[in-house]
């Protein structure tokens, strides 16, 4: 299982991670941390040298009821993130995580190399020809409704089956344009109750019907502070214990903001299938 990343194939047998760094003043664990050029390279360098295979760029903070930012502010701070990384690290594979197709657009033609999607499509129509006029790897992940109201759009008859068929949708538009390299990620945290994301983590081997790498982004949020009744700062040990099962459920990418750590929940996920092969 393998996407091309603008000609370098990574391939997802030995599951992968995406380092996070998020260049808004907002984000829920990490935001203002990385707003200057020395603390963009500083972290980039750190999570590149523990094993980070993609830098995931944000400059739209998610977390629910995040204020809104205008595209050319999401752009504005992207482009110097892009242009000052490459020139230190040429070779870093950058993910950009937008839900507009401008920002992808201008972005992915000032070196990016993925784009990473919370919306699938749905919030720009334009996105899903965007991609495959690009031809760059895409990841679509589920969500309802936008940052600032999905908090009020949970409940569901069947999550995993409701999650499923919404992504089999899109999957199949976006092939229908001649996107192929194509990460699925079912959306922890998106419209969705603490409840509901445990339901879709014990079922998340469903997912693989698609024959897609999937994707994980459960990093310190709040799915296990408030179970374990701590914070987002303290929540790494649950964190690094969600990601193993994540793993062992078949997840192949971990979005993270902690690479080591994540990097010693697949070295220890991938000892286990040796010992079991054996």
């Amino acid at each position: 299982m393998t996407i091309n990343c603008k000609g370098a194939l990574i391939d997802f047998s030995t599951p992968k991670v995406m380092g996070v760094l998020n260049v808004t003043p907002d984000s829920f664990f990490d935001g203002g941390k990385h707003n200057s050029q020395d603390a963009i390279l500083e972290q980039t360098e750190k999570m590149i040298s523990e094993g980070a295979t993609f830098i995931d760029l944000g400059a739209y903070s998610s977390r629910p009821g995040a204020a809104d930012v205008s595209e050319n502010e999401e752009i504005d701070r992207l482009l110097p993130a892009i242009e000052i990384i490459l020139k230190e690290f040429p070779k870093a594979l950058l993910s950009i995580d937008t839900f507009r197709s401008k920002v992808a657009e201008t972005c992915v033609n000032a070196g990016a190399a993925i784009i990473n999607d919370i919306a699938a499509g749905d919030l720009d129509s334009e996105m899903f020809a965007t991609i495959a006029k690009l031809q760059v790897p895409y990841i679509m992940m589920h969500m309802k409704g936008n940052p600032q109201n999905m908090q009020e759009k949970t409940g569901y008859h069947n999550i995993t089956k409701e999650v499923n068929l919404h992504l089999s949708e899109k999957v199949k538009k976006v092939k229908d344009l001649g996107v192929n390299d194509i990460i699925i990620d079912p959306g922890f945290g998106f419209a969705k109750t603490l409840e509901e994301n445990y339901e879709l983590m014990q079922h998340l081997e469903m997912l693989h019907i698609f024959d897609l790498p999937i994707l994980v982004g459960i990093s310190r949020k709040s799915m296990i502070y408030k179970l374990l009744k701590t914070s987002a700062k303290d929540a790494l040990n649950g964190t690094s214990a969600l990601n193993t099962i994540a793993l062992q459920k078949g997840a192949q990418l971990l979005r993270v903001h902690d690479v080591k750590e994540a990097m010693e929940c697949i070295a220890i996920s991938e000892q286990l299938k040796a010992t079991v092969s054996l």
